[in-house]
């Protein structure tokens, strides 16, 4: 990393500890991921800022403090592989899980921007992702049931089908609602499902239907 983005990188691993991460291995490997790689050239200068940006297709690469929430939330849990990640995007997210757990199975709608991260995440020598172009609301059956599931979308009401994809005593985490959208913790134990409110966010919708 060139040494203008090494002091950003610094400073906005400072600024995810002040708002309460913890997990100094999550920090790390955030820390040590090139957010500029995942980033178009006009915004780069923004890499390092803790704020969602546009990547295109009425998407976004997802604010790094929420990034390294959800990924802290399914850590503490003591989930450490098979991990579903639904909407792939730039695939930011997708290279922090990669380094973090042991297999990842992420899914993206738009094909275009699951060719760019698959491209990025070769760039970064990651090769424990498995790649999927399809309905993220769907999940992917064939490969389940998961330790994990993170879905980088707002969805208006819980997908059922992800829930179904639960392992027992895996955890999901999602945000829920539309204009009001609050990122929700989802635990498969003993054959129930029990959630919890985690923050207050604002995400993309996740779309359902046709794939492009």
């Amino acid at each position: 990393m060139l040494n203008n983005y090494q002091r950003s990188a610094d400073k906005l691993m400072n600024s995810l500890r002040s708002q309460g991460i913890q997990d100094e291995e999550v920090l790390n490997v955030m820390h040590n991921t090139p957010r500029h790689v995942f980033i178009d050239d006009v915004l780069k200068h923004k890499s390092y800022e803790n704020t969602a940006l546009p990547i295109g297709q009425g998407q976004t690469i997802s604010q790094p403090y929420i990034v390294a929430k959800m990924t802290e939330v399914l850590r503490q849990i003591g989930i450490k592989d098979n991990i579903l990640e639904v909407g792939t995007g730039s695939g930011y997210q997708t290279a922090i899980l990669a380094q973090l757990f042991d297999k990842v199975f992420s899914i993206e709608r738009i094909k275009a921007l699951q060719w760019q991260a698959k491209r990025r995440l070769h760039q970064l020598d990651l090769y424990n992702v498995s790649m999927k172009h399809g309905d993220g609301w769907q999940g992917w059956q064939s490969k389940g049931p998961f330790n994990g599931i993170i879905v980088t979308a707002a969805a208006a009401t819980v997908p059922e089908s992800l829930l179904l994809q639960l392992a027992e005593g895996g955890a999901m985490i999602i945000p829920i609602g539309v204009e009001e959208q609050v990122l929700t913790l989802f635990i498969h134990r003993n054959g129930q499902i029990t959630q919890q409110p985690i923050a207050s966010v604002k995400f993309v919708p996740l779309v359902a239907g046709p794939i492009i």
